[in-house]
């Protein structure tokens, strides 16, 4: 699907976007507030820290989602349907241009980070075993959740800004 220019402005220059989805269990609705990367044509990919995500479980019972804009000055709100990649091999290439995004704003060890991300992509380019501290870095990544949402329709102006987070559930606003 063709991506307005002002939308992909807008997610060339962005580091978070909302989404929302249903409670799996509830189906009530829910927003998550999370960075991402995307193709720059029609799909966002979503990750975050290891560990199993509510929100990924919820997309994989209910697949129908609406992305929001956050930053840039224009929200815009875009129907899209979220896909959890499982596969090592598919995710490995989503899960490391993720990090390589987080990896644009500051702070932190991110020298390190960049290392360890170069040393993978030669480990992969030559087909190397994941032996050694490769071992530990494949654990990290194949814990990291991958959802992959693909825009289904235009995304529209909304004039006013995205819906707000939704608290974990137990925590107090």
């Amino acid at each position: 699907m063709a991506v307005d220019d002002t939308l992909r402005r807008v997610l060339d220059a962005s580091f978070v976007i909302r989404v929302t989805h249903r409670g799996r269990r509830s189906g009530l609705p829910r927003v998550l507030e999370s960075t991402y990367c995307w193709d720059g044509a029609g799909k966002i990919y979503l990750s975050g820290y290891p560990g199993k995500r509510d929100w990924v479980a919820n997309m994989a019972a209910h697949p129908d989602v609406t992305v929001y804009t956050v930053e840039g000055g224009w929200w815009f709100a875009a129907p899209a349907r979220a896909r959890v990649v499982r596969s090592r091999e598919e995710r490995l290439p989503y899960i490391m241009a993720y990090v390589r995004h987080w990896l644009r704003f500051g702070g932190g060890q991110r020298g390190l980070i960049r290392w360890v991300l170069a040393a993978v992509r030669v480990n992969r380019a030559f087909h190397l075993p994941w032996w050694g501290p490769f071992y530990c870095i494949r654990r990290v990544f194949d814990a990291m959740p991958c959802v992959e949402l693909t825009l289904t329709g235009p995304a529209a102006g909304t004039g006013s800004p995205p819906p707000e987070p939704t608290l974990p559930p137990g925590s107090r606003a």
